[in-house]
């Protein structure tokens, strides 16, 4: 994860939008984004998503209505959402959530992809993984 330089943009407004379940983001560059819950989760940073490696990703299924329940500073460059699925383990740094408000539809895109190739349904539940807690239910 590369870490904050000076030409960073940094949020100057952070509001969690819980009806229409978006995150919108006011950057210092003028930027303004309303990201998806959803697309938030999917693209999760966390290694319970991305894996430890190229091609090691978890496709993540079933979150179009998952929720904000906590949304948690840490320290001065990034912020910890807690979703309604009980996953929290995701840091987003500022230079990640801009990534994700400037890259929405290509991100879009290649979820739709992923899915399409993997012969899966958005919306079907995640397979129940045996022996890889990650919090508890």
């Amino acid at each position: 994860m590369a870490g904050l330089n000076k030409d960073t943009p940094t949020p100057q407004d952070i509001t969690v939008h819980s009806a229409s379940r978006v995150l919108e983001v006011a950057f210092s560059d003028g930027a303004h984004f309303r990201i998806p819950f959803e697309l938030m989760r999917v693209y999760s940073p966390s290694a319970e998503v991305q894996g430890h490696g190229p091609g090691q990703e978890t496709l993540q299924t079933g979150k179009r209505d998952v929720t904000l329940v906590a949304l948690e500073p840490v320290g001065n460059y990034a912020v910890q959402p807690t979703f309604s699925d009980g996953h929290d383990s995701g840091i987003y740094a500022w230079d990640y959530l801009y990534f994700l408000g400037s890259q929405q539809e290509q991100l879009w895109n290649d979820y739709h992809q992923r899915l399409q190739a993997a012969g899966v349904d958005r919306d079907a539940p995640m397979p129940e993984k045996g022996g890889h807690a990650c919090g508890s239910h």
